[in-house]
Formats: C-alpha cells, sequence, structure tokens
C-alpha cells in the first residue's frame, strides 16, 4: 500500500517539474538590478485619503484602463468582459446621471481614449489598432501597424496634440494581451513595442522610440513641446522632446519610482497625475538579476508565483519630475489599482486593469466630505 502511494506521487511530482522546465524555457529573461527600493515616508507618508472615493459600478464590467469625457459631460471608458478574461471587450457611456450602457462593441479590450477636438473618439484596440469613432459609432482604423509592418496588438496609453498628431504607445507586436503573457513581459524585460506619432494630414504612422520596457501610459506637457511615457516594468517615466534643441531625443524623466507606474494624465495646473497598478514586489525585485531563476519561477503553477499586491497609489508630479502629492489606499479595499488617473471638473477618476468599476475621489474637498453623496 505505502510502494502504491509513493509511486504516483513521485510520478506527478516529476511531472511537474518537467512541466516547470518546459514553460520556464519559453522564458527569454534579462538581467536587471533593480535600483534600491525608495522610501517616501519623511516627506509623503503612506495615507487613507483614496479610501473615501466613491465606486461608479459598470455592471459586470472589467478594465476601465482609460477615462475620458466629452462636452455633455459622459464618461467613457474601455472595458472586458471578465477579471482575466480580455478575449472581448466593449467602450462604455456612462451619463452624468450614472447611467451605464454600451457606446462601442470593439470585440476586444479598449486601453487608449481620447475624445478629438471634433467630438471623435480616438481609441487603441487590442483588435483594430488605432481608431476613430464618430458620434455615430462609425469606425475609422488609422493604423494596425507600424511603418516595418509589425502589429499593434497591445496598444496601450495614447494622447492627441492640438495640430492632431496623435501619440500612442504599444507594448508588445508579438503577441495579444493575456494575464499569463503580460506576467511574461515583467519577468523577460525584454524591450518591445514602441512609442509612436499618427500624423493625419499624411496617415503616416513614426516610430519615436523602437523598444520600450512595457511602454504604458502616455501624455503631452502643457506647452506640447515633450511628451512622457511610463515604463512600468522598469519603474520609470521617459521624456520624449518634441520641440527646442532635445527635438527627437529621448530621457529618462524620473526613476526608481515606488511601484509599477501605469496610466499618466494632466493635472489642471499643469502638474502630471500618475497612478500605479500597485506597489514595487521586493520578491520580483530579488529574482530581476538571475535569469536562471527567473526562468525556474516563471516555470511555477501560477498559484506559486509573485501577486499583484491589492494597493493603490496615486502621486501628484511637476513638470520638472517632483513629487508633490500622494494619494494611497494601503487596503487595496476601495482601490486596490489605480492604473488609470484622469482629472475633471474638480474630481480626479481611478480605473485598472482588472477593476469592475471606476472610482471617484473629489480634490480639495475635506476627508469628512469625501464619503458624502
Amino acid at each position: 500500500m505505502a510502494n502504491q502511494t509513493i509511486i504516483p506521487f513521485a510520478f506527478l511530482l516529476a511531472l511537474g517539474i518537467c512541466s516547470s522546465c518546459w514553460q520556464g524555457c519559453a522564458l527569454e529573461p534579462l538581467a536587471w538590478q533593480p535600483p534600491v527600493k525608495p522610501n517616501l515616508q519623511a516627506d509623503f507618508p503612506e495615507n487613507d485619503r483614496l479610501l473615501t472615493a466613491r465606486q461608479i459600478d459598470l455592471q459586470g464590467w472589467y478594465g476601465p484602463e482609460d477615462i475620458v469625457f466629452d462636452r455633455a459631460g459622459n464618461m467613457y471608458c474601455g472595458v472586458h468582459i471578465g477579471a482575466d478574461d480580455f478575449s472581448d471587450g466593449k467602450i462604455l457611456q456612462i451619463s452624468p446621471d450614472g447611467n451605464v450602457e454600451v457606446f462601442f462593441d470593439a470585440g476586444g479590450w479598449v486601453s487608449g481614449l481620447h475624445v478629438d477636438r471634433t467630438g471623435h473618439l480616438i481609441a487603441l484596440s487590442h483588435k483594430q489598432g488605432l481608431i476613430r469613432i464618430s458620434p455615430q459609432q462609425e469606425v475609422t482604423v488609422l493604423a494596425e501597424t507600424d511603418e516595418f509592418g509589425r502589429r499593434f496588438l497591445i496598444p496601450n496609453g495614447l494622447d492627441v496634440a492640438s495640430d492632431g498628431c496623435i501619440y500612442f504607445s504599444n507594448t508588445s507586436h508579438d503577441a495579444p494581451y493575456d494575464v499569463k503573457y503580460g506576467r511574461k513581459l515583467i519577468m523577460e524585460l525584454q524591450p518591445n513595442g514602441g512609442l509612436y506619432q499618427y500624423n493625419p494630414s499624411t496617415g503616416r504612422v513614426t516610430t519615436l522610440i523602437d523598444g520600450t520596457y512595457f511602454g504604458n501610459g502616455v501624455v503631452l506637457s502643457e506647452a506640447e513641446d515633450y511628451l512622457l511615457m511610463t515604463e512600468t516594468t522598469k519603474y520609470r517615466i521617459i521624456r520624449y522632446w518634441l520641440k527646442g534643441e532635445k527635438r527627437g531625443t529621448s530621457e529618462v524623466f524620473m526613476d526608481n519610482l515606488p511601484g509599477f507606474p501605469n496610466g499618466i494624465s494632466r493635472a489642471s495646473d499643469g502638474h502630471f497625475w500618475l497612478g500605479f497598478s500597485t506597489r514595487r514586489n521586493d520578491a520580483l525585485d530579488k529574482i530581476h538579476p538571475k535569469k536562471g531563476l527567473k526562468k525556474f519561477v516563471y516555470g511555477l503553477p501560477e498559484f506559486m508565483q509573485p501577486k499583484q499586491e491589492p494597493y493603490g497609489l496615486i502621486l501628484k508630479i511637476s513638470p520638472q519630475g517632483e513629487i508633490r502629492e500622494l494619494l494611497s489606499d494601503p487596503t487595496g479595499t476601495v482601490i486596490p489599482e489605480a492604473g488609470a488617473v484622469k482629472e475633471h471638473e474638480g474630481t480626479l477618476y481611478i480605473g485598472g486593469d482588472i477593476v469592475p468599476y471606476v472610482a471617484a475621489f473629489v480634490l480639495g474637498r475635506g476627508e469628512e466630505q469625501q464619503a458624502q453623496p
């Protein structure tokens, strides 16, 4: 009887080890030594201000990765079908009185949005690429590939300049997004995708940066002399110059951030709101320098791999790259992630990759007032 128990267990153990090795071989990681995690407590202590935000339910949909408003005050956000299911998606329209309805059936997740001067919705669709949607839901595909023919499989963040040029990131041209592939991108830390400009006058796409480290949120400066793009897996923000002596060059704008930067948008005072998917993971930082260990960990069953911690974190940063304010929900109960941050009429609207609601945090009011309807 003992031998009959040991043999199946040994077989299953061997099978698990083989499976782990097989999956690990699919990973081609780079070794990287992350900088020592910053301690912001002295100047910007952790707080629970985001706990007072109210939640706008999305009626069963998930993932408001970007949030925009039209002139009538309607809110739009791209969503997907399930917490871990990105196979189908819509663009929702939420009226000022809270009515939620499907504005556009995208057939896939939409992770970047902008309303242009004509009232059209500029969107980054994981199914169609860069598209323009009229108020009557008529769709024009602007760009599916870069100038080298590589598809925009995970188009991510975008902003539109006053001259109509569209600036956007693409996290990967190798594979569409799902949870497992997202984990692979984080572990591999290989440059992929890029930063792009679409010129509506010529219909041409120009690659500004070829290869980014999980290129994510994109925003133009107030003067439109540069744009910022978050690089999630390297905990930093890249600045790309559009005007001046440095035109056409890029540099690190902020480095060694306390979490995984995601969405970035301009505040009403010309500063920037920076949202984080979560704070840094010490276990992940420790294995990044060791390629073999990363392959081993990637091959482990999902429940044994590092997980995204529910943790709400938003920074307000100046045009000089200095932190001005910190908002947080350390419990992760109200704001488990802050991948999307958009200020509108005195309120900060917050979303993320897998949350089933948009959170609304009123700026400039006392914490007691926040909880009031």
